[in-house]
């Protein structure tokens, strides 16, 4: 079966094993991958895409046990709003905390030219896991906000 090309928004923190992820998946219905992989689930390849507009937190910790749930509700403008906010706590180079709604929040330190930080993951209610802290240990300050404008450009 071909690979399914999976596009759209995303805003990976953390490293390779052990990460949060804002994103909102979107994937074209007319790709080969998709046909396919909708015939195999009985279902249109419009419905197996899904509508491409709703956002998702996805993490993983270092026993790759990997969660992640849906945002419904959630908009382009509050994802923007929040790398903004982390753009601008970055730059005073102070300790910071860093909110996305209610199921995300970031507490940075700096530590040279990186940041340690944390993430405290909050599920929504009726989710099979409760709360979650991942340490998301030291990131580069270039790369972080290499990535934040990055996503952001994918935004508009």
């Amino acid at each position: 079966m071909s690979p399914i090309v999976v596009e759209g928004p995303e805003l990976f923190i953390g490293t390779d094993t052990v990460y949060v992820a804002l994103v909102r998946p979107r994937i074209d219905p007319a790709d080969p991958g998709v046909r396919a992989a909708a015939e195999e689930a009985g279902v249109s390849p419009e419905e197996f895409a899904g509508p491409g507009n709703v956002w998702a937190l996805m993490l993983d910790q270092e026993d790759g046990d990997g969660d992640g749930f849906e945002l419904p509700g959630a908009r382009d403008t509050e994802a923007d709003d929040f790398a903004e906010q982390l753009e601008r706590a970055l730059g005073a180079a102070e300790p910071f905390t860093a909110e996305a709604g209610n199921f995300l929040r970031l507490e940075a330190r700096p530590s040279g030219d990186a940041w340690l930080l944390t993430a405290h993951v909050t599920p929504p209610e009726g989710h099979e896991t409760g709360p979650q802290t991942l340490e998301l240990g030291a990131l580069p300050t270039a790369g972080l906000l290499a990535d934040l404008e990055d996503f952001r450009r994918t935004l508009v």
